[in-house]
Formats: structure tokens, C-alpha cells, sequence
């Protein structure tokens, strides 16, 4: 085990998923790197802190957000019957959970040491800190559970704009992900790359990637809000599918004129 293989079990260890070789290795690595050591110390106390901390509250524009999302989907269900299987993905949506609490963590530290640390060191935590929320975003967004990748989005909200890697994770899970929960969360997660020319050329790439409605709809949403013209012809080709869903079809010729 190399050092870079190390950093990306770093979760893993300390979640207590590896096995026993994998153990072995990693502990063996851990013993004769001494730089690995003292990242892995380092980064150990920011994870234990990190899972100390409650979740933060909504603002009332979520749950203004929420509301109004559901409202909408209940009305898409009573037209479009089939669709109520998907009900209940707004309630498992990780944009409505706390996104603030690493955030916290990374001001109360600040405060706390202040007065004892130089600009340097400042700088050096700060590192840390993105260091950190690029480690847990990118490790759980590789799990088999489901359940975890969406906690690997929701970690995606905290993650610096200029983060290429959590960018190109992002845009891997709307495109392959095989559960349809975690492609709109991802979509969703977009939006915190929306200046990005890379992620705004990979969303309207991925539009025509896409086998749900629902997944599909959800870009084109973000397009629109995205102001994003260099997606017509994306769209255009998405309306010339023979097989398209109707009401991503009359949700297309919407997003079309909106970027008129």
C-alpha cells in the first residue's frame, strides 16, 4: 500500500470496514510513513470532532423550497399515476440536511486559536479542514450502500468550487449511479459548481445520458436556472427521441423557451 491508496482508506479505517489484510497493510504503511502519521493524526481529530456535532436546522427558504417541490410532485402524481413510486425521494433528499456543521467546526477552531496561532498555521488548518471534506465526499461516494453515497452528496455542499475531483465525482454519479435517489441529489449538488465551465459543459452532456425522467427533468431545471444557452442543442436532440417521456418532452419545449 502506497501513500495515496492510504489517504483513500483513511475513512475506512476509521469506520472500521476494512479487512483484515487490508488492515494489515494499512497499519504496516502507517508505521513506516512518517508523513502519512501525522496526516492521519491530524485528520483522525477532525473526523472524531465532525461526528460529534448535530446537524443544523433548516432556514424557512428550504422548508419554503421543500413545500413548494412537494406540492409540485403531488400534482405531477395525480396526473401522471405512475410516478408515485418515486414519491417519498424529496424526504431523502440531502439537500434538507444540515450543511453548515463542518463550517462550524472550522470557525470554532479558528476562534479557539487565534490568539495562539500565526497566519501560517491558520492557513495550514484551512487545508486541513478541505482537505478532510474532500477525503469523506470522495470515499463515500464510491460505497456499495446507497444510503452513504447520499451522505457523500450531501458532503459535496461543502466542498471548495475550485475541487475538480468532487466535480468530476459529482457528474460520475448523475451519469452511472444506479439508484435514481442519488443522481438528483447529485444534480442538485451541481449547483454549488454552477461558475464552473467544466460543470456546466457536464451537465449538458449528461442530460442525454440519462434513462429517468425525473433525472432528466431535474437538469433541465438547472440549466434554466443556470442561464446555460450551450445546452439548446442538447435539448433539442432530447426532444427528437423517439422513445422521450411526454412530460419530459413538454418540460424540454419549457426549457427552450426559457433560454430564448
Amino acid at each position: 500500500m502506497n501513500c495515496e491508496d492510504l489517504k483513500r482508506n483513511f475513512v475506512e479505517y476509521w469506520r472500521g470496514n476494512l479487512n483484515a489484510a487490508e488492515l494489515e497493510n494499512f497499519e504496516a504503511h502507517l508505521a513506516s510513513c512518517e508523513q502519512c502519521r501525522a496526516e492521519a493524526d491530524g485528520l483522525k481529530q477532525i473526523w472524531s470532532t465532525l461526528g460529534e456535532m448535530p446537524e443544523a436546522e433548516p432556514g424557512l427558504g428550504t422548508r419554503t423550497r421543500f413545500y413548494a417541490a412537494l406540492r409540485d410532485m403531488e400534482r405531477r402524481e395525480l396526473e401522471h399515476p405512475e410516478m408515485r413510486s418515486h414519491r417519498f425521494w424529496w424526504i431523502r433528499h440531502p439537500a434538507f440536511q444540515g450543511a453548515f456543521a463542518l463550517a462550524i467546526l472550522a470557525i470554532g477552531i479558528f476562534i479557539g486559536n487565534t490568539t495562539a496561532r500565526s497566519s501560517g498555521q491558520v492557513a495550514q488548518l484551512r487545508t486541513e479542514v478541505n482537505s478532510m471534506k474532500q477525503l469523506v465526499t470522495l470515499s463515500l461516494l464510491q460505497q456499495q450502500n446507497a444510503s452513504d453515497r447520499l451522505r457523500g452528496v450531501n458532503w459535496a455542499y461543502r466542498a471548495e468550487q475550485s475541487d475538480t475531483e468532487v466535480l468530476a465525482a459529482l457528474l460520475a454519479t448523475v451519469n452511472h449511479d444506479s439508484n435514481v435517489n442519488v443522481r438528483l441529489a447529485a444534480v442538485d449538488a451541481l449547483r454549488n459548481f454552477a461558475d464552473s465551465p467544466v460543470g456546466r459543459r457536464g451537465l449538458v452532456q449528461a442530460l442525454n445520458k440519462q434513462a429517468s425522467p425525473m433525472v432528466e427533468i431535474a437538469i433541465l431545471d438547472q440549466l434554466v436556472e443556470m442561464r446555460e444557452k450551450s445546452a439548446k442543442p442538447a435539448i433539442n436532440a432530447l426532444m427528437g427521441e423517439g422513445n422521450v417521456n411526454p412530460e419530459v418532452k413538454e418540460h424540454a419545449n419549457w426549457a427552450l423557451r426559457q433560454l430564448q
